[in-house]
């Protein structure tokens, strides 16, 4: 059984062709404007639209069925997307344009992210808000959340 330590020991960089469901079954559209990161875990059934770019950081976790929009045709928002090194994001979440999610920030499921999250929080709801602090990785426990 592998650890939290070496769950990314194999990990490679995924083959993501235009609209077109990943081997682990998410799909991605305008592929040009995606940035994916290091050792990042991307959840089944997930929608990424990286039209005006979206940057997933260094292990970063997304959980299944989550939508992160960079361009939204509903209110006309769109905005470069960020996801900051070791971020999780937890199922069914939905990310808006121009968002922002700090290092080491843990989003709740089935939260409607439509403004920046800082570092080191837990946020969630609809919309997500700071529900509480976390220590700065490293400080407390080995990942943070301690």
């Amino acid at each position: 059984m592998k650890t939290e330590n070496d769950r990314f020991a194999d990990w490679q960089y995924p083959e993501i062709e235009e609209g077109k469901p990943t081997k682990y079954q998410w799909l991605v559209r305008h592929v040009s404007g995606l940035h994916l990161g290091y050792r990042t875990d991307i959840g089944a059934f997930t929608f990424i639209n990286a039209a005006r770019g979206v940057i997933i950081g260094d292990e970063v976790q997304i959980g299944s069925h989550c939508s992160i929009y960079s361009i939204s045709t509903i209110d006309d928002k769109a905005g470069e997307v960020r996801l900051d090194r070791n971020c999780r994001i937890g199922s069914h979440t939905v990310i808006m344009p121009g968002v922002r999610i700090g290092e080491n920030a843990v989003i709740a499921a089935c939260s409607y992210v439509n403004r920046d999250i800082p570092a080191n929080v837990v946020a969630g709801g609809v919309p997500a808000k700071v529900l509480r602090q976390l220590p700065p990785c490293g400080k407390e426990g080995e990942n943070g959340i301690g």
